[in-house]
């Protein structure tokens, strides 16, 4: 039982702890060091695909049009998922008043984002793809620096930063991962890119599964596996706000039944022969799946061990029990436990998403349309 607690304890402080502090200091020690190529403007394709985005679609469109990268270098491709609010009506009212540069398409029955993005991927005339989500107004000088780290050789994708606007626990964890992705970035290559910013060249670009429920993972894996670089533009920035923790557990499920979805679907990520990035794949992601059992492990052995332990030891473990009660009433005093108990909450409704993901995953009943 006793090993089973040190595993357990191990697994959690590895992934939350070590790892991140270890791929900040390889990203410090070893730096990839690749600078942004100015000078190259190629026609970029923006390709947005709309569900029920009413609220959001002027501002995006508008920070779009407030690019440094606009004009007849720039097109905005917008597609609605059988919309069942205003957005088509907003949609065709932008393309009527933006005629050089906005193109707007509609569904007529619900398919998910994969398909609208391999619709409009086969409607773009850009060399470059900026794949982006409705809901997130663009920096303005967003378009150029990506463009601009897209021209370095060997980089595929490259992803922009999302800033959390709110002090949810989401924010705050948010934050946390960011930094472990710039770590990333900054040694070798980031194991994923936000799916409200990235761009990939069109030639690089193949039509995503219809059923992947990640296209933000899937594109970037599918260019590492082919050896190709995945790197981050911190200074290419899209905004929204934090969700609360409601909300962010239901994306959460379907982020990590998408990332048991992309193992099963691309097992190359897992071999460190195929996989430039193992290490950050199982570090980051695959760790991440293991944790919630670990979290379990660990306070069943603990709580087994204290009723079998007496003297030696038994002091240590009665800290580590009275630490773990502790974590788990802020967490279920969320808000009222200011920022700690904020980051309690969201720390455990993340990984409780983490089981909840691969009961969906196996089941079947994660759908594709978000």
């Amino acid at each position: 039982m006793l090993w089973i607690l040190f595993l357990s304890l191990s697994i959690l402080i590895y992934t939350y702890v070590g790892y991140p502090l270890l791929i900040a200091l390889l990203a410090r020690c070893c730096p990839l060091d690749l600078k942004p190529r100015q000078g190259w403007m190629p026609r970029v394709s923006v390709l947005i695909p709309v569900y029920n985005g009413e609220d959001f679609i002027q501002d995006k469109v508008e920070s779009l049009l407030l690019q440094d990268y606009t004009g007849p270098k720039l097109e905005i491709l917008l597609c609605s998922d059988a919309s069942d609010d205003q957005s088509d009506v907003i949609l065709r009212e932008c393309e009527r008043k933006y005629p050089d540069q906005v193109r707007v398409f509609c569904m007529e029955q619900r398919s998910g984002k994969p398909a609208i993005l391999n619709r409009l991927r086969k409607e773009a005339s850009g060399e470059v793809l900026l794949l982006t989500d409705i809901r997130q107004p663009l920096k303005q000088d967003c378009v150029s620096k990506l463009v601009a780290r897209l021209a370095i050789p060997g980089v595929a994708v490259v992803g922009g930063m999302l800033l959390l606007q709110g002090s949810t626990g989401a924010g705050l964890y948010w934050r946390y991962e960011r930094w472990i992705r710039q770590s990333e970035s900054g040694f070798r290559s980031v194991t994923g890119v936000s799916g409200s910013l990235y761009v990939i060249a069109a030639e690089d670009m193949e039509d995503i599964p219809e059923d992947i429920i990640l296209d933000d993972v899937w594109v970037p894996s599918v260019q590492r596996l082919r050896g190709h670089r995945v790197v981050l533009e911190p200074e290419a920035v899209a905004w929204d706000k934090a969700m609360s923790d409601g909300r962010e557990f239901g994306r959460k499920v379907r982020t990590l039944a998408g990332n048991y979805q992309l193992m099963a679907r691309l097992p190359a990520l897992l071999s460190p022969l195929h996989n430039p990035s193992w290490f950050e794949f199982v570090s980051h992601k695959l760790m991440r799946l293991v944790c919630p059992w670990a979290l379990l492990a660990l306070f069943v052995s603990n709580l087994l061990l204290l009723l079998q332990v007496q003297g030696r030891g038994l002091m240590a473990l009665e800290l580590l029990m009275g630490g773990q009660l502790f974590f788990y009433g802020l967490a279920l005093l969320g808000e009222r436990a200011g920022a700690l108990g904020r980051l309690a909450r969201t720390f455990v409704v993340l990984n409780l998403a983490a089981v909840a993901g691969l009961w969906r995953y196996l089941s079947g009943r994660q759908k594709i349309a978000w």
